[in-house]
């Protein structure tokens, strides 16, 4: 019976089981390579014998070929000298970020000159690029520099793999001297959002935390502050994540609640929210986190304009099996780890869990939900977090709630100038984002200044991935428990 029901439970969710051989396929493509005419053969073999046979063994091996073939077929090889001291054009790629004496951030080498033959020849290579404060980096500007390209040698093993995996081939250090000549800024989405949103002339901190939260500008984030936020959990609301993107969704739908009154109005709504959504996730520069959740936007704007099911788990898999298929390589990108675990645990465990903790009182209700929902987030993405940066804040999991709150007041408050910019309302604008970016500052410094508040501890990767196992089989096991009448609502529809 309770096989019976874990089995219905997965059907439900096609998406889910598809999205586990594709992962493998990537996982399995990071340490083998195989030839293309062998993975076109496995592709046209699986894929034949799923077709005719409607074998699920065949259609598991199909889609385990197509992300190893994904991988292979995104993989760029390096051709681009390193070690070798010689002269780049170089694109600066995003928002330099500011550190103690200097500034980084990635750049595309257009081109390289062969200093044997004098020839340019074209790349596309990525590199760290980082810069003296005498010859300041701008955004999306190009430049010819000379230099020597050094293998990645800052911070942990894992860090320097990770940016291996999304192709960072060395770094890149460049001087007054070293610079030669700038040819010109190219001008984007994020970037017009970026300069506009300075207008609006919150100062310090405050104007950091919201060009972090609106655009995706980390640029001014000093390194206390930074840690500042990592040690009281709320280092997710400086990264515009799936979070922003939420709230600017439940905004836009919430501001918009008067169409349906209209003849297909609804339609006009999900329309509406969908393009603003993305024009978000675009003015933030894609990050992949946020296109996640605009992605699991819109397809739950779809369902509700067609009156059909959502189930979230499933649209969570779809959005990860897409994004997957155009950008193997996000797989390895904490954030986007970090954000598909902790929708998954709000959706499997959060909300089953906040309607049975209800107690009839609207106000204490909304309370434990808010606690709940921050519970099961933090606990899906603690080891993780870990793993990875070497702290468990558990003070934010009880702080997440208020300051979830203030960081709605300041995505709203940003993004209502950035689209409108009313000059007559700046003032306004402008304190309400300070005193929400000053309230949450303070919050952070209670949060960090608690005794135990923090747990410093770095798991390895083989204890993770156990954590990670016992944390399936117990959500396998939860819902091979749940009865059939409860199965519905713990999917969250």
């Amino acid at each position: 019976m309770r096989l019976s029901r874990l089995a219905d439970r997965l059907q439900s969710m096609p998406m889910l089981r598809l999205l586990v051989p594709f992962v493998a396929g990537i996982l399995l493509a990071d340490h083998y390579e195989l030839p293309p005419w062998l993975l076109a053969a496995a592709f046209l073999g699986t894929g034949c014998t799923a077709l005719l046979l409607h074998s699920q063994s065949a259609l598991a091996g199909l889609l385990l070929t197509t992300g190893f073939a994904a991988v292979q077929l995104r993989a760029h090889p390096c051709t681009t000298p390193r070690e070798v001291p010689t002269t780049f054009v170089l694109r600066i790629e995003g928002i330099p970020v500011e550190r103690p004496g200097y500034r980084t951030a990635e750049a595309i080498v257009e081109s390289w000159r062969d200093p044997q033959t004098g020839a340019w020849h074209p790349s596309g290579d990525r590199l760290r690029i980082h810069a003296d404060t005498l010859a300041p980096l701008f955004a999306g500007e190009r430049i010819c520099c000379r230099g020597r390209i050094r293998p990645l040698r800052g911070g942990s093993a894992g860090y320097r793999t990770r940016m291996a995996r999304r192709g960072v081939i060395g770094t890149l250090y460049v001087g007054r001297n070293s610079l030669l000549e700038r040819l010109g800024t190219a001008g984007s989405l994020h970037l017009g959002a970026a300069r506009r949103l300075r207008r609006l002339g919150a100062e310090q901190d405050a104007g950091a935390v919201v060009q972090a939260m609106v655009v995706a500008d980390r640029s001014g984030i000093r390194p206390e502050l930074r840690e500042r936020y990592a040690r009281s959990g709320f280092s997710h609301l400086l990264a515009l994540s799936g979070l922003h993107t939420g709230i600017l969704f439940a905004l836009v739908n919430l501001l918009l609640w008067w169409l349906p009154l209209l003849r297909r109005g609804h339609l006009l709504r999900s329309l509406l929210s969908t393009i603003a959504v993305w024009l978000f996730v675009a003015a933030a520069g894609f990050p992949p986190s946020a296109v996640r959740a605009a992605a699991m936007c819109t397809l739950l704007q779809g369902a509700l304009a067609a009156g059909s099911e959502y189930v979230g788990l499933n649209a969570l898999a779809a959005a990860a099996f897409g994004m997957l298929l155009w950008r193997p390589d996000w797989f390895y990108d904490v954030g986007f780890r970090l954000s598909f675990l902790s929708v998954g645990a709000i959706l499997a465990w959060g909300i089953p869990l906040c309607r049975r903790i209800r107690t009839g009182y609207r106000i204490l209700d909304r309370v434990l939900e808010a606690l709940a929902i921050s519970f099961a987030a933090s606990l899906a993405t603690a080891p993780l977090v870990a793993h990875t940066f070497g702290i468990v804040p558990l003070a934010g999991i009880l702080l997440n709630p208020p300051a979830i709150l203030l960081a709605t007041i300041v995505v709203f408050g940003g993004t209502l100038w950035l689209i409108f910019a009313p000059e007559l309302l700046a003032p306004l604008l402008r304190w309400t984002v300070t005193a929400a970016c000053d309230a949450l500052d303070a919050l952070a410094r209670l949060a960090a200044a608690i005794p135990h508040g923090t747990l410093d501890t770095a798991p390895g990767a083989a204890a993770t991935g156990a954590v990670y196992l016992l944390f399936l089989v117990a959500t396998l096991a939860a819902w091979a428990a749940d009865p059939p009448a409860k199965r519905r609502r713990g999917l969250g529809l």
